[in-house]
């Protein structure tokens, strides 16, 4: 689930510390001020507003609440189109930050086709803390638009504002970060909240937090159900559903992964696999996810470990990334196996393997290309990145029947796992929430049945692909999301219909 701290005022640090005063420097030139703004906006220290004021000057900020406007229209933003100031961990990794960058890269094409967007776009980083890893391996497209976007001039009075996060981290912040709208809702034009819950409704706060919003976006008829239900004003709650990168993750594109790579699990002592020699397997399972119990892992090997045995030809690999945890995920298998006495079969156990390295987001075609089937019995999603990109990939997907994947996985475009039941979360910040409990037993028939009937899987792989070009490419969610906003800026007076 989304992380949560309690609630707390955040105080400015009166003195910065060396490595704010290092970036300090960096500030200066005016492209570079903004664009750094990208790294320092999820600072755990976030640079107090008054040093901000100190460097930008009289500069109008979205870090900053703007001075007035003049009255006789002598601004020297009169005339200038209107803008949208999207505000998301775009260089977190994860799921907000990929969805951030499939709509804000969508919607720059959108505009360099000459579609009519009568707006400017900006962006600049809010909610999760930076990952240089995750930043390192973008591809260089993706970093030149960042740092052009990042330095795209928006005042805040002719400003949308979108704060694509977790409302915690909307203003005034849950926890320590940039908050979003940078100096609260009075000074921006319109104001969207854009988010997603993975349970069956949505905690009080945030519900408060949502109703702040002009609007609020989410991804599936499943959250305005949840949002609704749980008490978020009708009227505020639209569908917009999230894109997927179809041209970069085009199976056509890209050559698959050699492998094996990572690391064996569940091998005994002296195998030729624990040192990392292994045959290539005739059919490849691939999982991708972080290590928290809402992505189902344990229902997973489970599955796996026990229908499948070392007689059969078939492999597991795992990238996992930590969430909240320490990072070895090895021994906490063998814990989990341990723990909850999963019998070793005769033929001994079937191949698991930990990708126990950063894989680059521009290796992650490559990797969904090496795998033939995906799974992942999730008990909740907002949408599920890495599922529509496997669908993209034309890989076959079992995925939890149950909430963000039922917008979009159907029987004729893969597998829908069933759910024994919703079941208590039991522990932390969204404890008596519910969530999905899914099938092991279900698991296991669909797992075999990939395997055994590979012909139709990849007719399941197909269309999946069709469907996520048909429906989610980047161009298509382009233009719903430039329409949305189209409708806030005629709600607000900033362009006529």
């Amino acid at each position: 689930m989304p992380g949560s701290s309690p609630i707390q005022a955040v105080q400015p640090d009166p003195k910065p510390n060396n490595r704010r005063r290092r970036l300090l420097f960096f500030l200066a030139p005016p492209l570079l001020a903004v664009a750094v703004a990208l790294l320092l906006g999820a600072s755990t220290n976030p640079l107090p507003r008054h040093f901000l004021r100190r460097i930008l000057g009289s500069k109008p900020s979205v870090l900053r609440p703007e001075a007035p406007r003049p009255v006789n229209g002598t601004s020297r933003d009169a005339g200038r189109p209107p803008c949208v100031l999207w505000m998301a961990p775009f260089a977190s990794g994860g799921g907000y930050c990929s969805e951030a960058w499939s709509y804000v890269a969508a919607l720059d094409a959108h505009a360099a086709a000459g579609a009519g967007n009568n707006f400017t776009l900006s962006i600049a980083h809010h909610g999760d803390l930076e990952s240089p890893e995750f930043w390192i391996g973008l591809p260089e497209p993706s970093k030149d638009l960042a740092y052009r976007l990042a330095a795209a001039r928006c005042e805040l009075s002719r400003a949308v504002v979108i704060c694509h996060s977790e409302p915690g981290a909307w203003y005034p912040p849950m926890y320590e970060a940039l908050p979003c709208p940078p100096t609260g809702y009075r000074d921006p034009a319109f104001v969207i909240g854009r988010t997603m819950f993975e349970t069956d409704h949505v905690s009080p706060e945030h519900v408060r937090r949502c109703n702040q919003m002009d609007a609020v976006w989410v991804p599936t008829d499943f959250h305005v159900s949840t949002f609704v239900k749980s008490g978020v004003d009708r009227a505020k709650v639209v569908k917009v559903v999230q894109a997927v990168d179809v041209e970069f993750f085009d199976p056509a594109k890209h050559v698959a992964l050699p492998l094996p790579i990572g690391v064996p699990v569940m091998v005994p002592e002296g195998s030729t696999l624990e040192h990392g020699d292994s045959k290539g397997r005739n059919f490849v399972f691939l999982s991708v996810f972080k290590w928290e119990q809402r992505k189902g892992w344990d229902v997973l090997l489970r599955a796996f470990l026990q229908e499948f045995s070392g007689a059969d030809d078939v492999v597991l690999y795992l990238l996992i990334s930590a969430y909240h945890s320490d990072t070895n995920f090895i021994g906490q298998i063998h814990r989990f196996v341990k723990e909850t006495g999963i019998k070793e079969p005769v033929d001994g156990w079937a191949e698991i393997r930990v990708i126990n390295e950063h894989v680059p987001q521009s290796a992650l075609p490559s990797l969904y290309k090496a795998a033939d089937a995906f799974v992942l019995p999730t008990r909740g999603e907002g949408w599920g990145r890495p599922v529509v990109e496997a669908m993209a990939m034309a890989l076959p997907v079992i995925v939890t029947n149950w909430s963000g994947p039922t917008e979009y996985l159907t029987e004729e475009n893969g597998y829908p796992l069933d759910m024994d039941r919703l079941t208590d979360v039991t522990d932390g910040p969204f404890k008596g929430h519910l969530c999905a409990e899914p099938s092991a037993d279900h698991l296991r028939a669909l797992m075999r049945h990939v395997v055994v009937d590979r012909e139709e899987a990849r007719s399941k792989g197909k269309k999946a692909r069709e469907d996520m070009m048909e429906r989610f490419s980047p161009e298509i969610v382009a233009r719903i999301v430039a329409d949305k906003i189209q409708q806030a800026l005629v709600n607000t007076g900033l362009t006529e219909d």
